[in-house]
């Protein structure tokens, strides 16, 4: 009997390799995307239906017609300093839609859902590592969007008995092993696609928002997990729940930290050529150190990072980047 998992952001960055995943797994995808900011090449692995989470027809429908049997829930804005310059298209696309998804979940008597957070959600904490137990205190609309949906989900549980969890992932980074798919965003706001476009000469010279933070090397620290790991996660979650466990939030994360430039001399390495950089201000609000502490995610979910090495995550962002430079020059 084919399992059909409904994806929504199903044609987005870490939707589209958690398709892969569920494929894999033997799950049945079922990509729902309004193609706004995902890619229809990047639906490989089962049916898209182009829809949008803020219209509970076309979710009832296409949980109806598929008979899905959970929801991994990914749809959302995800660009910090967009949110602060338009936080109520943030709210009503991440929050007001979700309650659409859930009412329709409700509706349709579904009750396992996987829902994509974010490490925004704790700010700048003031210890490192981050656990779950960290105090929560977003800065910015994304973050605090994030978090309002997280605070929705114990009472949607309570009153229509839904099962979550909420993966708080760091910095998702990196591209299929496959080389399949990868990271396509428009703008580009990652460090990495952004450094490796500049060592390409595909993209414009790599600002450096920050040299004289109190870490090892002035720069910004951040812990990097590679976008495979994330989906593999995701598809853990949902065995999670189906094998009755505890809803919750779980943190994934290396549990180490790597800064710009150290990014940077791997970016240089890979691509044995030069990094045009500048070095600029730090930005408001970005926190000088995040690491995770992913203990419950190794103990419940039995989750541990298999491709968020260095060399792994900047050799396929690296791989995928070159190939779209290469399919451009033949076109």
């Amino acid at each position: 009997m084919t399992r059909n998992i409904l994806v929504t952001g199903g044609a987005g960055y870490i939707g589209s390799h958690t398709c892969k995943a569920l494929a894999l797994r033997g799950y049945q995808p079922i990509a729902f995307d309004n193609l706004k900011r995902g890619s229809r090449s990047a639906v490989k692995w089962g049916p898209l239906v182009v829809g949008d989470v803020g219209n509970r027809r076309e979710l009832r429908q296409t949980i109806e017609r598929y008979k899905v049997e959970a929801v991994l829930h990914f749809a959302a804005l995800a660009y910090v300093g967009e949110s602060v310059g338009n936080p109520a298209w943030y709210f009503r696309n991440n929050v007001a839609s979700t309650i659409n998804l859930l009412e329709a979940m409700a509706q349709t008597g579904l009750d396992r859902l996987v829902f994509s957070s974010t490490c925004a959600v704790y700010g700048t904490p003031a210890d490192v590592p981050i656990s779950e137990s960290t105090p929560t205190n977003p800065i910015s609309p994304y973050g605090e969007s994030k978090l309002q949906v997280e605070r929705m989900l114990p009472w949607f549980g309570n009153a229509h008995g839904l099962n979550w969890v909420a993966l708080r992932y760091f910095n998702a980074a990196g591209a299929d092993v496959d080389g399949e798919i990868g990271e396509s965003h428009d703008p580009e706001t990652h460090l990495i696609p952004l450094a490796i476009q500049a060592a390409l000469g595909s993209g414009p010279g790599l600002k450096i928002f920050g040299t004289d933070y109190p870490t090892h090397d002035g720069t910004a620290v951040r812990d990097y997990v590679h976008v495979a790991d994330l989906a593999n996660a995701h598809v853990r979650a949902l065995d999670y729940l189906r094998d009755g466990g505890e809803s919750g939030a779980f943190n994934l994360g290396t549990e180490r930290g790597l800064s710009v430039r150290e990014i940077m001399d791997e970016i240089r390495s890979v691509s044995t050529v030069a990094l045009p950089a500048m070095e600029s201000p730090r930005r408001a609000g970005d926190p000088p150190l995040l690491i995770a502490d992913a203990a419950r995610a190794h103990h419940l979910l039995g989750w541990r990072p298999r491709h968020s090495d260095l060399a792994t995550i900047v050799g396929t962002a690296h791989d995928w980047e070159r190939n779209k430079v290469l399919a451009v020059a033949a076109e």
